[in-house]
Parts: C-alpha cells; sequence; structure tokens
C-alpha cells in the first residue's frame, strides 16, 4: 500500500535539499525558499506543480509507477533512492536489471552544466535517456521512441528517416558499427536479454542487417570525427568525448567543434536555434 505521509515526508526533503545549481537551474535573486520551489521540481519531474503540491500533502491519487520513475530521476536520486520511493508509493521497485536506465545523480549534474553543447546519456543499446536542449537541436528528441525503437542501431536498419541526419558515404561503416555493437551486447548478456531480442528482430525484418551481421565483427569503434547534415545549418563536423558510467552500463557522449572552425560557428548557431534547429532531424 501507498504511504503517503511517507511519502509526502521523502519528497519535501528531496526537494528542500536540492539547490537550483545542483539540477542546472539559475538561482535569482530574491530565493527565500530552501531548496527548490515546487514549480521547479514539477518541471523536473514533468508533472505540474498542483500535483506535485498534493503528494506532499499526502493527497490526490498514487502516482503511477512511470511517474514514479520521473520523480526519481527528476530528483536525482540513486538507485537504492529510487527504489526507496518505490516502496514509498506502493510499487514494487524496478528489477535489478532497470538500473541501467536510471542515469545516476553524478552524470545528472555533469549534463546539467553542459546546458550550452550537444550531449546525451545513452545504455549500452543505444538508448537515448536524456539530451541537453543543444543535443535536441543537432539530433532531434531521442527519448521519444519506444519499445525497440529506442535503440539507435534498431532506428538504422528498421525505420526510414533514421540516416538522413548522416551523409550517404557515411552509411555503410555506420552499419557495420551498429551490427558489430549489437553482437557485443548480445555476448555480454546473453540469450533471452533484450540485445539478443534485438537482433532476432532485425534478422528476421533486414536484409542488410544480415549481411553486416554474418560478418562476425564485434569491437568495432566509432568514428573520432562525426558529420552531419542538417537543415537548419548545413554540414556539421563534430568530435565526441565518451564518457563511461560502468555502474550503470551508460555513457555520456559530449559533441565538440574545434575553436575557430566553420563548424564550431555552426555548433553556436545551434544553441542559439535550441530545439527549433531540430526540425526535419526527427527519426536518427
Amino acid at each position: 500500500m501507498m504511504d503517503r505521509a511517507g511519502l509526502a515526508d521523502f519528497l519535501r526533503h528531496r526537494r528542500q535539499s536540492l539547490q537550483p545549481e545542483d539540477v542546472g537551474m539559475p538561482r535569482g535573486p530574491r530565493r527565500r525558499t530552501a531548496g527548490l520551489r515546487r514549480e521547479e521540481v514539477a518541471v523536473l519531474c514533468h508533472m505540474s506543480p498542483d500535483y506535485w503540491s498534493r503528494l506532499e500533502q499526502e493527497r490526490g491519487p498514487r502516482p503511477s509507477a512511470q511517474m514514479v520513475g520521473s520523480i526519481a530521476q527528476g530528483l536525482h536520486l540513486t538507485v537504492a533512492e529510487r527504489d526507496h520511493l518505490f516502496r514509498l508509493a506502493g510499487h514494487p521497485h524496478p528489477p535489478a536489471a532497470s538500473a541501467g536506465m536510471h542515469i545516476s545523480p553524478g552524470v545528472l549534474r555533469i549534463l546539467d552544466r553542459l546546458s550550452d553543447t550537444p550531449a546525451e546519456v545513452v545504455t549500452e543499446l543505444g538508448e537515448t535517456l536524456r539530451q541537453t536542449p543543444v543535443g535536441v537541436a543537432l539530433l532531434g528528441d531521442l527519448t521519444r521512441f519506444t519499445g525497440p525503437e529506442r535503440s539507435i542501431g534498431y532506428r538504422w536498419f528498421a525505420l526510414p528517416g533514421a540516416r538522413d541526419v548522416y551523409p550517404e558515404e557515411d552509411h555503410a561503416s555506420y552499419s557495420r558499427l551498429y551490427a558489430s555493437g549489437l553482437r557485443g551486447v548480445v555476448g555480454l548478456r546473453g540469450p533471452g536479454s533484450r540485445a539478443a531480442d534485438l537482433a532476432t528482430l532485425l534478422l528476421a525484418s533486414s536484409e542488410e542487417f544480415r549481411e553486416v551481421w554474418e560478418r562476425q565483427e564485434v569491437g568495432l569503434q566509432p568514428p573520432e570525427t562525426k558529420r552531419y547534415r542538417l537543415p537548419s545549418v548545413g554540414d556539421i563536423e563534430l568530435n565526441c568525448q565518451v564518457m563511461l558510467a560502468p555502474a550503470q552500463a551508460q555513457t555520456l557522449l559530449v559533441y565538440t567543434a574545434a575553436p575557430g572552425s566553420e563548424s564550431h560557428a555552426k555548433l553556436e548557431l545551434l544553441s542559439v536555434l535550441g530545439a527549433e534547429g531540430a526540425e526535419g532531424v526527427r527519426a536518427t
């Protein structure tokens, strides 16, 4: 059963213990609230301020498991704190394997400080969990996909338009790269894993995937410089810096351009355009 009082106390304490700078928000003048305002934490958790207030006041309906997960991520909870939150809300906590879908507070703090830089957190299957605003401008909103399409490797072979942002001459190398990456995860996680399920789906639906899969390649590395072709700014070349979070089987990808280069100027333009710069780039 839902522990309304325990849930309210936990949410209130976590909100008051977070500072705006902890979550990438400006502090602003005349702040008297201890920690975050209800309106601010509601934005982080993708809910209305009224709903958050009702939870703190021990009122309103029980939040769904999906909403509890959103609250856990918005509050920058650890996996242990997330599981505690699920129990307070009257839900079984997610299985241990789901830890790879939960971004650690440390990685979130880094991401929050990259507001003017394209960056994203992805799982070992290439599922984007969170992006910076400029990351959305560069690649589109990759968090909106569901099911197998959450994986960039699956979209590459199965979803029309998934390659439009990449120059055509790079397509063959990316096909080999994604097949190689999936094979590596299948070997790591074994039969019956989500990786194995993705491979089975693609083997049944994509002739190109079957061809590159039969190469038995594993361990291929992405290029140091990635090229993109965007409707908003044209061709752009970016370096992809990689930071691993092994405990969560996640990767933080940060995209940069050489200072003074044409691509650097285009990247600055993207940061101004914001998410509007992603128009026409929705499948990658």
